[in-house]
């Protein structure tokens, strides 16, 4: 799966920072990285799943990022992200 893009919105990046102290910048790196992808749901619209991407940030941190891949545009829509459980991590 090849992301060229990120959407943001403003309610996602407020929950990311208060709840789940997750910056743009860390999920910016996990995408720029090497992530593992993972398939979590069928989406509301024909074509847009939900997936997970699973990856570190060059400064070590793990984090789990959910999105909706629009695969027209091969942007992500950030829903979620935070650090995966130890069992995630292992998937």
């Amino acid at each position: 799966m090849r992301i060229e893009g990120i959407i943001w919105l403003d309610s996602i990046v407020e929950k990311l920072d208060g709840k789940h102290h997750v910056s743009i910048e860390e999920v910016e790196e996990v995408f720029a990285g090497k992530p593992r992808f993972r398939y979590v749901e069928r989406g509301h619209r024909r074509g847009e799943d939900v997936y997970a991407a699973i990856g570190k940030t060059p400064a070590g941190r793990s984090l789990i990022v959910f999105f909706v891949h629009k695969p027209r545009t091969r942007e992500a829509l950030v829903v979620s992200a935070r650090a995966p459980s130890r069992r995630e991590r292992n998937l």
